[in-house]
């Protein structure tokens, strides 16, 4: 090849390149906005993260603006941006319960929400600080409160689709996750979420199917969407055999390291995950978390050598149960007892990544925050138990005021 012929070569890979880039800033120009604004449906389960795109919007309008609303034409409208459209926030630093104003971030255009909650269910506009819209999504946060889990293992099938006259509500599954473990038996499963059908829904609302919509959508009238309230998500789980992927072997001189300095005849401990330490007071609650874990990663979890499996473990299986694994993989040992020392490790996708060593003690100071759980569950026992004692302390006082009023109540006196 000449200097020539190189040259041109060169020439068209850089007009190429040039018009990848056009192309992609002209994306906007490519997807004209509806002349009038409709809605686009869509569900999601609870403590999940979504993400929102502005698919149109004016060549001019540089920054978008994200307002939610709880209902159509809702007085109450939130704006959800620093009218700059450049709102950044990381997931790692939300936490649970958090207000939806501090866990969204809006990025390119689109706007991402950590962490949904049934609360955060709505409308959401993407448009200009001056109030235009260019897009609108119909966000339905189905909560996992009352998830019904079944094991096909046992044999058990998912709910049976309900029929009310010209409603149709059914369960929509999502895709098999992988296995959560590789090399043992593990565990799959599938999210499913709560959508009917009727030919009753507001045309506003743009639906994948012809007339199907999630079951807490906008586009349901009130009374079918009380009809549909009993059908909760459900969460199908099967068992799975999957190998491991090779790992590359420790270098020869890290371990001749670790052979020089471990004691004679006996062999160094080498985790092959990262651990933590944690030390947990006697009798009070904890909860672990996954690194990196989300509710719809396939999640696992192992006490030493026991594994931990969903069809023992789950929330719900046994309301007994001390220790158990709820709906967004989340570890929760209730009254921490002495036989809970141990390690905890976590399976993320079907890869070990990482360890908890817990420790148990008796001693120690506990800071009492009112957020625990426990505390706040034995300060509202304690204030229902006054209460109930305070309105019979009055009832009793009541009556007795009455009796004497009325000289109704017979003389105990000698």
């Amino acid at each position: 090849m000449n200097l020539a012929q190189a040259t041109v070569l060169l020439w068209v890979l850089g007009s190429l390149q040039a018009f990848e880039i056009v192309e992609k800033e002209n994306i906007f120009q490519r997807t004209p906005c509806p002349a009038f604004l409709m809605f686009d449906n869509a569900a999601y389960l609870a403590d999940m993260s979504f993400e929102l795109p502005c698919h149109c919007k004016p060549e001019e309008v540089s920054a978008v603006v994200w307002y939610y609303q709880k209902h159509l034409g809702s007085g109450h409208t939130k704006v959800l941006t620093d009218f700059d459209g450049r709102v950044l926030t990381e997931a790692a630093q939300v936490r649970v319960g958090s207000d939806m104003l501090v866990r969204f971030s809006i990025r390119m255009f689109s706007l991402l929400v950590f962490r949904a909650q049934p609360e955060d269910s709505g409308l959401y506009f993407c448009g200009t600080r001056k109030g235009d819209y260019f897009y609108a999504y119909d966000v339905d946060i189905q909560s996992s409160e009352g998830m019904v889990a079944t094991f096909k293992d046992q044999g058990q099938e998912p709910f049976a689709d309900e029929y009310h006259g010209s409603l149709h509500v059914f369960t929509t599954f999502w895709e098999w996750t992988p296995c959560d473990r590789c090399g043992v038996r593990g565990e799959q499963w599938r999210i499913g979420l709560c959508y009917l059908q009727s030919p009753d829904l507001s045309p506003r609302y743009r639906k994948t199917l012809p007339d199907v919509v999630s079951c807490g959508s906008r586009a349901v009238p009130r009374q079918l969407r009380a009809q549909a309230s009993n059908h909760a998500p459900e969460l199908l789980l099967r068992s799975c055999l999957v190998p491991c992927e090779k790992k590359k072997k420790i270098q020869e001189g890290v371990m001749a390291l670790f052979s020089y300095v471990s004691k004679v005849g006996s062999r160094p401990w080498l985790p092959q995950v990262p651990i933590q330490f944690h030390q947990q007071r006697l009798g009070h609650g904890l909860i672990i978390s996954c690194p990196g874990a989300r509710p719809e990663h396939a999640v696992a979890w192992d006490k030493d050598h026991q594994y931990l499996y969903r069809t023992q473990y789950l929330k719900g299986v046994n309301w007994s149960m001390r220790v158990f694994i709820d709906h967004g993989n989340h570890l929760h040992i209730r009254f921490t007892q002495l036989e809970d020392r141990g390690i905890y490790y976590c399976w993320r996708q079907g890869v070990r990544i990482a360890g908890v060593r817990l420790g148990v003690t008796s001693r120690g100071r506990y800071p009492v925050s009112f957020s625990n759980p426990e505390i706040r569950a034995a300060l509202v026992l304690t204030l229902i138990g006054y209460l109930l004692i305070t309105a019979v302390f009055i009832t009793i006082h009541l009556c007795r005021c009455c009796c004497y009023l009325f000289r109704c109540c017979p003389n105990f006196s000698p």
